[in-house]
Parts: C-alpha cells; structure tokens; sequence
C-alpha cells in the first residue's frame, strides 16, 4: 500500500513549528476547530503513546502517524506522513486524510499570520441528497480563480463578496484569507468536497470552516447563519 505524505512550507524556525504541535494552547489554535471536546482530543492525539525524537524534528503518533520537520533555508518542511487506518477506521481514511490537509494548512496559517491571536471558527458540514458540486452552488468558478498568493474577489451565490488572497488549492479544497474574517489581517475559509464514500455517505459532502480572528459578537454570528443557512439549503444531510 503506498504511503500518502502531505507537506506544506511554513515561514518559521523548526523551533517554533515544533511548539505548534507539542504545546496544547497552541495546538488549539489550528487542530480542528472549536467544539466540546476539542481538549480532549488534542490530549489523545498529541500525547498518547506517542514518540518524540531528541532534536525535535520527529513525532509518532499512537494511531502511526508521523509528523516530520526540515528545516530549510526558507523556512520548515512540515510532512506528515499516514499511518495506515485498520478496523472500523478504514473506511474514513480518505475523509481522515482530508482532515489532516485542512489542519496542516490551518497549522501553517495561524503561525505565519495570527501567531498570539485566539481564533473563533465556525464549522458546519453536511451531505448532498443529488451530486452536489460545492464550487457550483456557492458560484466559485475554481477556473477563473488565481493561483495561491495571488489577490481574489468574488461575490458568493449566497450574496457574501469575499475578498484576499488564494491562500491554497487541491482537487477537493479550497483554503481563501478573508479580510472581513479579522479585525486586524485577515481570516482563513476553507471550503472542502467529499465524495461519496461507501458505507459513509451516497452523496457527496461539503465541509466550511471559517477561522476568524477579532471579530465582534454580531459580525461573527452573521457569518455563522450564513453558513448554516447555505449548508441546509444545498447539503442538508448530517
């Protein structure tokens, strides 16, 4: 079975990539999102049987993970290299992969941009009940779209004009910064198709995770019913 890698360049020192995944209130920063029981999950990932090495460049996560840094000349070569799922786990692996791409590149963004800045993010995910295209719903043309680093706007089928700059993009995700996402900078949206799995899901699915910074209580629920409205419009099944 091939082994599947999943890389990004973070613009920092190994010293303080390595804190990012050893240090819990940093950890929460970027694994995942706000939710009852992200503690303890961080705890069983990040600190259950798992296996530092002496310099600070390897950890071994109980499940066979492996999260590997280079230091390079621009930065960190962050990796992480998959274990292999077994058992019940087996069937969510593509979906557990995709996991890990997303906090991967929330790891690289709260680092490089909103390094002691507490995030509040919003996540809400859901099930097409047809063969739901999520860039085709929210009116994203991917085609038209610039490429990572490059400044964007475009206004949503929702009515939303989101503006920034491409911060990644892959088949099945797209990472944009959102200036209105931060009172200083801006925020990270992250919006990622699932394709229907067997035994998991008929149709295809869509996460949105939207990563704020310093917003106040009325901006943030706005963006919130937002995407709630949107994912019980197109993707209503849990």
């Amino acid at each position: 079975m091939a082994t599947t890698q999943l890389s990004v360049l973070v613009n920092a020192d190994a010293e303080q990539v390595w804190l990012m995944l050893r240090e819990p209130a940093r950890l929460a920063q970027w694994h995942g999102w706000e939710m009852e029981g992200l503690d303890a999950e961080i705890q069983q990932i990040y600190y259950t049987n798992v296996s530092e090495s002496r310099d600070h460049l390897r950890l071994e996560l109980e499940m066979g993970d492996v999260f590997t840094l280079e230091p390079r000349p621009d930065g960190t070569l962050l990796t992480l290299i998959r274990g292999v799922a077994t058992g019940e786990l087996a069937k969510y692996d593509a979906d557990i992969t995709e996991g890990w791409s997303v906090f991967l590149q929330q790891l690289k963004f709260a680092l490089e941009r909103h390094p002691k800045t507490a995030r509040r993010t919003i996540y809400v995910d859901g099930a097409s009940t047809a063969r739901t295209n999520l860039w085709d719903v929210l009116g994203i043309d991917t085609g038209w779209l610039p490429d990572p680093g490059a400044a964007y706007e475009v206004t949503l089928n929702t009515g939303a004009t989101l503006s920034g700059k491409v911060w990644y993009r892959t088949e099945s995700q797209l990472g944009l910064t959102v200036e209105d996402y931060a009172e200083h900078g801006d925020g990270l949206l992250i919006l990622a198709r699932q394709a229907p799995v067997d035994g998991v899901r008929e149709h295809p699915g869509a996460q949105v995770i939207a990563t704020t910074y310093g917003l106040g209580a009325a901006a943030f629920d706005a963006i919130g019913a937002q995407w709630d409205a949107f994912m019980e419009t197109h993707f209503p099944d849990e």
